[in-house]
């Protein structure tokens, strides 16, 4: 779903006051205090993204009382539905985005080509389990294991050693 004008955070507590499971990925950012200060500070790493999971009438009902909560739609048919992002691929996701480590680059879909990459899993671990794409990532020395949402969103993940990579067929 889509938060209009940066107010992911409030949305996100009010769908959690509603007892509807959310998720915003977030990042460390060095911010500039109203007082000159520099801190860094917990934000979140791609503006006006929240994913939701739960039912479409539960969200529905919730989404009637937060005017600025919006559907993340793609075109199909000449229609606008709905992006649903599957189960598997979404907790592969936040595992890898949850610990808002800052060596994480956040891709839109339009900056890679994934059919450049060779399909990996990682073995063993923080990252076990997780199935990605080794790919070289403009602006970047390595190689790097990109894990994307189709068409949402793209996460490169820190370099990850080879010993630790099986390559998928």
């Amino acid at each position: 779903m889509s938060a209009t004008f940066r107010r992911e955070i409030k949305a996100r507590a009010l769908l959690e006051a509603a007892g509807i499971e959310c998720f915003i990925p977030m990042k460390y950012m060095a911010v500039t205090k109203r007082d000159g200060r520099k801190a860094k500070e917990l934000v979140p790493a791609v503006h006006n993204l929240i994913f939701v999971h739960a039912r479409r009438e539960e969200i529905q009902a919730v989404k009637a009382d937060i005017p600025y909560l919006q559907w993340l739609t793609r075109p199909c048919d000449g229609r606008n539905i709905p992006t649903i992002v599957p189960d598997k691929d979404m907790e592969q996701f936040i595992q890898v985005t949850r610990d808002s480590n800052e060596k994480l680059v956040y891709l839109r879909p339009d900056e890679i080509d994934l059919r450049k990459g060779t399909p990996i899993r990682i073995l063993g671990g923080p990252f076990n389990g997780i199935e990605g794409t080794f790919i070289k990532i403009q602006g970047h020395r390595n190689r790097r294991v990109v894990v994307m949402l189709k068409g949402i969103i793209g996460v490169a993940m820190a370099e990850v050693t080879p010993d630790l990579i099986e390559v998928l067929n």
